[in-house]
């Protein structure tokens, strides 16, 4: 545009723009991310002995003085869980100072995991204890009475998981009604060869722990059975609280978190809080006879394609509690266990 000022003409000049003058945003992911990971080849290997909100007590291998690390969970480990007998590598401060914190960096395989569903129709399994070398079955004798069928189904899941399992049998003091507890239990478990051990307030501790010294231990039981009880006597300071069984002869729950104790004789046991339901929706019909070894002659008598839930008249199972060589109630329990309907609170 032109115009007079003064005589004089002023001219507007196109601005003429060049590549300094263009400004590029730079996209979000400036470089490709690699797929090399860091080996972490200086992490310090530990056991996760404790989980509680995000932070994970952790015992550094080797350290005898019972000293502990603080770790979080690193972001490059994605979504896996980390439970308690974990075995993982630490990286950062792992003096076990007030204030410090490490970090997990890697998790390694797992063996002996025992895992449990809420329910048997339940398809989320949940990870108990990690590196389990047996399964304790703690169960009183009386007050509140064994239930024959929460045994089944912990020995169905330790099986399942290659965990050799031990019944350890509480109140074994409290006369005649143990007694006779104690008596039917060994005949219901005869053909199982299953390994258990009695004990009471009273009794000495040593044949208990004598089955537990160098190994890492779960024990699980119903609330109200006796556990933490059990547990202060096997590891002296533990101080897990302890609970009365209710006016209805059900316990109340008194340990609220998984935790691995360090026994004085080496190993570990890990207690777990009371549970009332044990599902068993993660495990087949084929991995529930390991737990009914008993039963497993008369499968060779069934049909092709039997369910072995009854339903068919040929079942080689009804049949071999006929002829005596199984007891019936071991068949009853079997099926129940079949049976993923049913409420496993009713166990």
């Amino acid at each position: 545009m032109d115009a007079n000022a003064g005589g004089r003409v002023l001219t507007k000049r196109r601005r003429e723009y060049d590549e300094d003058d263009v400004r590029i945003r730079p996209t979000r992911r400036s470089r490709p991310r690699t797929k090399i990971r860091p080996t972490h080849d200086d992490a310090v290997p530990a056991l996760v002995i404790a989980v509680d909100r995000g932070r994970y007590t952790c015992r550094v291998d080797g350290v005898t003085d019972g000293t502990n690390v603080l770790a979080m969970r690193a972001r490059e480990l994605g979504r896996k869980g980390v439970v308690v007998g974990d075995k993982v590598a630490l990286l950062g401060d792992v003096s076990g100072a007030d204030g410090t914190l490490a970090r997990i960096v890697r998790i390694e395989p797992r063996t002996g995991a025992l895992r449990r569903t809420a329910d048997d129709d339940d398809p989320s399994e949940r990870v108990l204890v990690a590196n389990v070398a047996q399964l304790v079955i703690v169960t009183s004798l009386t007050d509140p009475p064994p239930r024959t069928g929460f045994i089944d189904r912990c020995l169905a899941a330790a099986f399942d998981a290659d965990i050799a399992p031990l019944l350890c049998l509480t109140k074994a003091d409290l006369g005649a009604p143990a007694d006779n507890a104690l008596a039917e239990l060994r005949e219901y478990y005869a053909d199982l060869d299953l390994p258990y051990v009695t004990t009471s307030p009273e009794a000495p501790i040593e044949p208990v722990t004598d089955l537990l010294t160098d190994r890492l231990s779960v024990l699980i039981g119903h609330s109200g059975v006796g556990k933490s009880t059990l547990v202060n006597r096997i590891v002296p300071g533990a101080l897990r609280d302890v609970g009365r069984v209710s006016a209805i002869g059900k316990g109340r729950h008194t340990s609220t978190s998984a935790v691995a104790l360090e026994l004085p004789t080496g190993g570990w046991i890990v207690d777990t809080p009371g549970i009332r339901s044990f599902g068993l929706a993660h495990v087949s019909a084929e991995s529930l006879l390991h737990a009914f070894t008993d039963l497993v002659p008369g499968l060779e008598e069934c049909p092709r394609g039997c369910d072995h839930t009854g339903d068919n008249d040929e079942c080689g199972l009804d049949e071999l509690v006929a002829e005596g060589k199984a007891r019936p109630e071991r068949l009853a329990s079997f099926r129940r266990l079949l049976a993923v309907k049913l409420e496993p609170e009713q166990y």
